[in-house]
């Protein structure tokens, strides 16, 4: 953190006069992006992310499927917008322009998985993503097939989000709510009630007849999945903050609308480190 609130280990290299590639043309750019990798926590992912950074790297068309969303990963995570490109080819392109940029990311991605703080457990089926693994909004937004092209990973700035494409209703939980950061009519009480239930508020404006809400209610059913992403705040030192995946939930019950207080079930334990702060805000 004290390197890159205040820079790049890119600049700090180079200004202690040390051997390191020279720099490309939208270098300052990317080098304000680098640090939103420092989350990335999990071996596929990073075996993924360091992969696409060479330059002998496939085309995005000839790249398997699940690697095909590792790229739309990577580039939404460098570029929330897309940056203007019109494929995601033009997105690696650049980036492989960059060779000081590729050789800070492949330290940055190595690092992160050496300081893991949990055991990713893989999700079943095609989405890459990992319970009790970190993603940050853009990134997770584009392994669901919400962002694309089309639409920018920067268009969501709620809570939730449906893929239509992937059948996933995403949750995306702040447990710590500050009134400066939160609205009166968005204080949701989303905390943990055990390392398996989870205590949640839909939308003010969701009600139990709408889709969303018949979603939430009737999920298996329907044969759609929910995902729960958590994170304790916003931000952190460096911005806005990951989320962690605690994976898929099945619903228990429900109270009222508009929100709807629903009880899910992890399928998987909540780590005790994150347990103690999703039951710390229930208070």
């Amino acid at each position: 953190a004290d390197v890159y609130r205040n820079g790049s280990w890119t600049g700090l290299v180079r200004d202690a006069g040390l051997p390191w590639p020279e720099p490309g043309r939208s270098e300052a750019a990317l080098l304000r992006r680098v640090h939103a990798l420092l989350h990335v926590d999990d071996a596929e992912r990073v075996a993924a992310y360091t992969s696409l950074l060479s330059a002998a790297a496939p085309a995005y068309d000839d790249l398997p499927g699940r690697d095909q969303t590792y790229a739309r990963m990577l580039c939404f995570t460098l570029w929330p917008n897309l940056g203007g490109f019109t494929s995601y080819d033009d997105g690696l392109r650049l980036l492989r322009q960059h060779p000081a940029i590729c050789e800070e990311l492949r330290q940055v991605l190595a690092l992160g998985l050496d300081r893991a703080a949990h055991v990713p457990l893989p999700l079943p089926g095609e989405v890459p993503l990992a319970t009790h693994a970190r993603y940050r909004r853009e990134e997770l937004l584009a392994a669901l097939d919400w962002a694309s092209l089309q639409r920018s990973a920067r268009g969501n700035i709620t809570g939730v989000a449906w893929s239509e494409a992937t059948r996933t209703d995403a949750l995306m939980v702040n447990l710590r709510k500050s009134e400066r950061e939160f609205s009166p009519t968005t204080m949701y009480r989303d905390y943990a009630l055990s390392d398996r239930l989870f205590h949640w508020e839909s939308q003010n404006a969701t009600s139990t007849t709408s889709a969303a809400g018949q979603r939430y209610l009737h999920h298996e059913r329907l044969g759609t999945s929910v995902l729960l992403f958590v994170r304790e705040t916003p931000t952190d030192e460096l911005g806005a903050a990951p989320f962690l995946l605690l994976g898929p939930v099945r619903y228990v019950e429900h109270r009222g609308e508009r929100p709807i207080a629903i009880t899910w079930e992890l399928a998987y334990p909540i780590p005790p480190d994150v347990l103690l702060a999703a039951r710390a805000v229930a208070s």
